[in-house]
């Protein structure tokens, strides 16, 4: 490939990264992405041979997903203490492995090319949400950045039908389109494409209104102790620190809800200072009041896991129920699991690490007041088809999100934003609200059409005091997810891969308009 059309391809995947949450703001920018995916596109159609295609699609998806989660060399250099060039080295790994999914895709789509522009679209769509989806979900998957975040903000209307990868297959198509009209033939041509592509990104933008209906309201507080990363598991320091001032919030909290984020409480109960777990137990005995606490549970027989705890009236003290307890299930590789053959790897780094138990898919919410608050932990709601498992029952599926996390390992960068657009698509998903409470930012309140309505400052410590409605029946995502997962995604494009498969032999393998 030339050397001018792989800059290309580079740069409109800087730009693709760029829209996903640009630098200057941190907003998603949507029609960038259309922009930056065209631009890929445009010089795809221009090559000839698989081999060529393959190469500008990795390019293209490395340049996109090193400039999307960059903010890794933070969490590895400035608090694991690898040395920069071998966090930088690792990142550029994890970016160029993960980019072979979307070389492949576009190998695949060089090969399969049709001579007919419209069933080019559908099949790049197709291909497109293929390389997301084994990106999200396979060995372990990490999706983080993916096309369908760039429009939280404007396309994403369509989520309660189609979810966070449909939209991606979706937007595309569009980009597909932009580009067959510039290279088409003929005022006419290019009109046609061009149209139908602008009533894709209406269809997509416009919503026919709400599946879902309001339920009770909580006031919550949820907590934020901007505690510093770097000594957040010192016991002289960050861990003192936290034990006392969220001692002192949850005992003094007077909203219905209290919540704290992500290993709030960073010692394990039988670490804790004497008496302590059973003041906060007590606490919550009696009374009007409930708390959902990030801790660590578990011990050396029975394994550790990531955990929030739930305390409520008639919990927790002996002759009482067991407290809530949700254990997180998507755990992060080489932070709460070592991958095999990879020890030598973390053992070059000083982040506290672990190998956790996993918690089950789809486990009970925490009912209090009427509502079902459904816990996930840091990246868990990355992952929309897990979340999808606990609306497989209506009658107990979650009406309200919470979100406790702590992003304090990627220091004040574009992954806090990035994040925020996660839980935002998941609240448009499931026309849910999402409470999220950090331990740096941001600690936000979403309501159920996406919109935040109650944000703290970052990296500052604070309680973040909001009333949060909650949401009762069932999205068309949330009834085809939690029965079927992602399985009729990947059949329909399975189905438009075979169909241009069979078509190939009959038509060009190359066609320009």
């Amino acid at each position: 490939m030339q050397t001018g059309r792989a800059a290309w391809v580079v740069v409109a995947g800087l730009l693709h990264a760029a829209s996903i949450a640009n630098p200057w703001s941190g907003q998603p920018v949507g029609w960038l992405q259309i922009l930056a995916l065209s631009i890929f596109i445009l010089q795809l159609l221009k090559l000839t041979g698989p081999r060529q295609a393959a190469m500008a699609g990795w390019l293209f998806a490395t340049g996109w997903l090193a400039g999307t989660f960059w903010w890794l060399f933070v969490a590895m250099h400035t608090y694991g203490g690898l040395p920069a060039p071998l966090a930088a080295l690792a990142v550029f790994a994890l970016a160029a492995g993960l980019a072979v999914y979307y070389g492949v895709a576009s190998a695949a789509y060089a090969v399969l090319a049709p001579a007919n522009r419209w069933l080019g679209a559908a099949l790049f769509s197709a291909l497109w949400l293929l390389a997301e989806m084994a990106r999200g979900v396979w060995f372990t998957g990490f999706g983080w950045g993916g096309s369908a975040y760039a429009h939280v903000d404007g396309l994403a209307g369509s989520a309660q039908y189609i979810g966070a990868y449909g939209l991606a297959a979706c937007v595309a198509g569009i980009a597909y389109l932009v580009a067959a009209s510039l290279l088409a033939n003929g005022l006419v041509r290019r009109g046609r494409f061009a149209g139908v592509a602008c009533l894709i990104v209406a269809l997509l933008a416009w919503s026919p209104g709400e599946n879902t209906r309001p339920t009770s309201t909580l006031d919550v507080a949820l907590l934020q102790g901007n505690i510093p990363q770097d000594e957040k598991f010192q016991p002289g320091t960050g861990v003192a620190d936290a034990l006392s001032w969220y001692a002192e919030q949850l005992a003094g909290a007077r909203a219905t809800l209290v919540v704290a984020p992500e290993t709030a409480i960073p010692l394990l109960p039988q670490q804790l200072p004497p008496g302590y777990w059973e003041a906060l137990q007590q606490r919550y005995q009696s009374g009007a009041q409930a708390a959902l606490v990030g801790v660590p549970m578990g011990s050396l027989v029975d394994g550790y896991t990531n955990s929030v705890v739930g305390f409520r009236p008639g919990s927790g003290l002996p002759g009482t129920e067991m407290p809530y307890r949700y254990d997180k299930h998507h755990l992060v590789p080489f932070g709460e699991f070592i991958p095999p053959l990879f020890k030598w790897f973390t053992e070059m780094m000083s982040i506290p690490l672990g190998d956790f138990s996993r918690g089950a898919v789809g486990q009970p919410s925490f009912v209090w007041r009427g509502e079902r608050l459904a816990p996930n932990i840091c990246y868990e709601d990355l992952f929309g088809e897990e979340l999808a498992a606990r609306f497989a029952n209506a009658a107990t599926a979650p009406t309200i999100f919470v979100n406790v996390s702590n992003i304090g390992w990627f220091g004040d960068t574009i992954a806090i934003d990035q994040h925020l657009s996660i839980s935002r698509m998941r609240a448009l998903e499931f026309e849910r609200p999402f409470m999220r409470a950090t331990n740096t930012g941001d600690t936000v309140v979403i309501d159920h059409t996406g919109r935040v309505t109650h944000a703290l400052a970052r990296h500052t410590r604070g309680v973040l005091l909001a009333q949060v409605q909650g949401r009762d029946g069932l999205t068309v995502y949330a009834w085809w997810s939690a029965r079927f997962g992602l399985w009729p995604l990947w059949i329909l494009a399975a189905a438009v891969v075979v169909f241009a498969t069979v078509l190939r032999p009959r038509q060009p393998a190359r066609h320009l308009p």
